[in-house]
């Protein structure tokens, strides 16, 4: 009974390795920092739902077509949003013309930026996310793998 706790010890730290490696070995294959995100909101439904682990892969502009997940960040927001491209367009920032997304939730009535909202750039707003603020796009979901974090990170 006394060598019990230090199976049970060891197996938990052998168990955070194994999460730990796992993790490491996702962002070196996917090519992004943050292989792996949550969804928090139903925006995405029912395609996604709350609590569902999304993995992510890195993409380039020319990667990204209309109808795919895309994960982006947003500069009012305090995390990453996963929404679907509905529309790819060509704005100018800077001089330089770039792609832009016209994104928004499978379950949202209205796109997340238009005319009458404006993604902030450095360049001044533009009526869709810009290329530089994707991080990646949805290869694979996990239904409700992410339940117990989410609530976690929700309630303490």
């Amino acid at each position: 009974m006394d060598e019990g706790w230090k199976k049970d010890v060891a197996w938990f730290f052998i168990a955070i390795l194994i999460v730990a490696g796992i993790n490491y070995g996702l962002k070196l294959v996917m090519g992004t920092d943050s292989p792996l995100v949550i969804v928090i909101s139903g925006s995405m439904e029912p395609v996604f739902y709350r609590g569902d682990v999304v993995l992510l892969k890195s993409a380039s502009p020319e990667d990204i077509h209309v109808g795919d997940v895309i994960v982006y960040n947003a500069p009012s927001y305090s995390y990453p949003i996963i929404h679907r491209v509905r529309e790819i367009k060509t704005v100018n920032l800077g001089g330089k013309l770039e792609k832009c997304f016209v994104t928004w939730g499978d379950n949202n009535p209205v796109p997340d930026w238009s005319e009458y909202r404006l993604y902030p750039t450095p360049y001044g707003g533009v009526p869709c996310v810009p290329y530089y603020a994707v991080e990646a796009k949805a290869v694979m979901v996990f239904p409700k793998i992410g339940l117990i974090p989410l609530w976690i990170r929700e309630h303490l």
